[in-house]
């Protein structure tokens, strides 16, 4: 019986060291160590085994369960881990490699033309300022010298939230704001959104403007004309051309309106530019006195100019884009064409 377990222990461990799956370890252990395994049969006879030898069989035979147990648990967490990186490799994504058909998103127009003429305004000594977008009536209106009943009231279209409260018509208010809290002279800039009832294919209920504000001594309309040539030079190129318009707003005098040369069809006249060849590039002109005064400013000392370009008309003249809408509809097909 000495031998036979040698045997078993000898084929065991032989048989588990040439295993290279799980299925096939399990037989194995069944075959040895199994209820009918050959160990199991062999201690079911150790009745017959004389009783002086009973004992020293009994530890070989316990010693051969202990070795082929620790064989094939050894051998359990082989074949486990072979089987777990097999798994991790066919499954492994190598990450240094470039996606396939991935789509690389670009600036919306507006924000690269907002960010281009933010530039232009920095480069020529202009303060970037932030007004807020839900404005009182004071500000939108009254202290830019648009009192109630007051005829322009009717040319904003307004959007109310209640009496005194409401969305932002222009970021004109910019103006007041800064001369309220800035010691001239100064040159701020603000940029933002406004909102007015309005719509049809060249306007929009939301649309962009900036608000750029001079105040200094000895400030005229020369100054203005000249800060307004250099950007729409810097803006369209140095063949652009400029047409200067009178106009009226309360919060400027003289007031006027500037186009510039169309750039959807270069000054050939188009439906945009409505065959004139110019499409309006901003209005403004003179700081009224009145505005000077009602913020704390000396208007016998300082004067200055403002002027408010909606970026948008810009941003379609210059992409020959025909709806205004299109540039707040999200569609991909359009902004794949902006890139």
């Amino acid at each position: 019986m000495k031998e036979k377990l040698k045997e078993i222990l000898k084929n065991g461990l032989q048989k588990v060291e040439e295993l290279v799956d799980l299925k096939a370890l399990d037989e194995v252990r069944v075959k040895f160590l199994g209820k009918t395994g050959e160990l199991t049969q062999i201690l079911r006879g150790m009745k017959d085994v004389p009783a002086e030898e009973r004992k020293e069989v009994g530890s070989i035979a316990n010693n051969v369960r202990v070795k082929l147990e620790e064989a094939i648990t050894n051998k359990l967490c082989e074949l486990e881990n072979a089987k777990l990186l097999a798994d991790m490799e066919k499954e492994k994504v190598d990450i240094t490699e470039p996606s396939k058909g991935t789509k690389k998103g670009a600036l919306h127009p507006l924000t690269r033309f907002n960010n281009k003429f933010m530039q232009l305004c920095v480069e020529m000594g202009f303060t970037v300022i932030q007004t807020p977008e839900i404005e009182t009536d004071y500000y939108n209106f009254e202290a830019l010298n648009v009192p109630k009943n007051h005829p322009a009231r009717d040319m904003q279209d307004s959007l109310y939230i209640t009496d005194t409260i409401l969305m932002r018509t222009h970021t004109s208010p910019a103006q007041v704001r800064a001369m309220e809290t800035m010691k001239p002279p100064f040159k701020i800039v603000c940029p933002g959104r406004v909102y007015r009832n309005d719509n049809d294919s060249s306007h929009s209920p939301i649309f962009n403007q900036f608000e750029a504000l001079v105040i200094d001594e000895n400030i005229g309309l020369k100054d203005f004309m000249t800060m307004v040539k250099e950007m729409a030079v810097r803006l369209y190129g140095e063949d652009v051309k400029m047409r200067v318009r009178p106009s009226y707003f309360p919060f400027t005098e003289p007031s006027i309106e500037i186009d510039a040369t169309c750039q959807m069809c270069k000054g050939k006249g188009c439906s945009l530019c409505k065959g004139t060849g110019f499409s309006e590039f901003f209005g403004g002109g003179i700081v009224n006195p009145v505005i000077l005064e009602m913020s704390g400013i000396d208007s016998n000392k300082y004067s200055g100019f403002a002027f408010g370009p909606g970026i948008d008309r810009s941003v379609m003249v210059t992409n020959k884009i025909p709806n205004i809408k299109y540039l707040f509809r999200n569609d991909l097909r359009f902004l794949k064409q902006m890139k």
